[in-house]
């Protein structure tokens, strides 16, 4: 069995991981809402974003961790959060604004699941969805290689299927469009500036890498980060000031239910 999200290490690096939360809220076409659900709340940063934004709304997170639903709670007491999994997500009533930051690349069959959760929404609601797009980075072309050359392939399986990769932009547009949303779409690629390659190899630790080392027992695990880190010192050299340069696609959506339901 897989071990729990650890919401400690998420954390470390919060303020980068709020930024596209923030930038995908603010494009967010509402001027209010009564029911906001953040799908994959993880820590409750994005949680707290929504009730700044939404403070008279009856606020509500989901997600597996319960570390990171702990954590959360402790953020934000007067939400509710509840271990859910978004693939089977019911809300009690359609929801105003369903919200969902760096969560849906973990959730599959995207053709189904989006129009699943539009259904979920009022009329006039939006889904709002950002997803990291970076399986062709470096940071993860070197997380499967190390998974493929290493005397741990056969616990890790096919590095290729740790993780599903996301659609493509005009997939989206219109698997969203062919039901009736108005789609505001777009990429960011950011420039995170880490300390070193292993400050690299700490970020990923808390998300990505996570698939490769929970197969794995200690012994392995520490193997593996050292020849992982290995990789990463040649694929990010250091900067003109010494530090590593981490570029870091993403993926933002924001679709607006229009008229009846969709």
């Amino acid at each position: 069995m897989a071990e729990d999200w650890n919401a400690a290490l998420y954390l470390r690096y919060a303020d980068e991981r709020t930024r596209p939360a923030r930038e995908l809220l603010a494009r967010v076409p509402l001027e209010a809402a009564a029911r906001v659900v953040d799908l994959g709340c993880g820590p409750g940063n994005s949680t707290e974003l929504l009730r700044e934004r939404f403070p008279q709304a009856a606020l509500s997170g989901i997600d597996t961790s319960d570390d990171m639903l702990a954590a959360a709670r402790k953020r934000l007491p007067h939400a509710r959060f509840e271990r859910a999994d978004i693939a089977a997500f019911e809300p009690d009533e359609p929801a105003d604004l369903l919200y969902a930051n760096a969560a849906l690349q973990w959730v599959p069959d995207h053709a189904t699941l989006f129009p699943k959760l539009l259904e979920r929404l009022a009329p006039g609601g939006v889904l709002a969805v950002q997803m990291p797009d970076n399986l062709d980075e470096p940071s993860h072309r070197a997380m499967r290689e190390a998974a493929s050359d290493g005397p741990w392939a056969a616990r890790i399986g096919r590095a290729d299927d740790v993780r599903a990769r996301i659609l493509t932009t005009e997939a989206y547009y219109d698997i969203l469009a062919a039901k009736g949303a108005k789609v505001d779409i777009w990429r960011t690629t950011y420039g995170h500036v880490m300390k070193d390659a292993a400050a690299i190899v700490e970020w990923v630790s808390a998300t990505g890498l996570r698939p490769f080392l929970d197969p794995l027992d200690e012994a392995e695990r520490q193997a593996f980060i050292r020849a992982y880190l290995g990789r990463i010192e040649k694929a990010y050299p250091p900067r003109a000031d010494g530090t590593r340069l981490l570029h870091f696609p993403r993926l933002f959506i924001v679709a607006q239910k229009i008229g009846r339901a969709a």
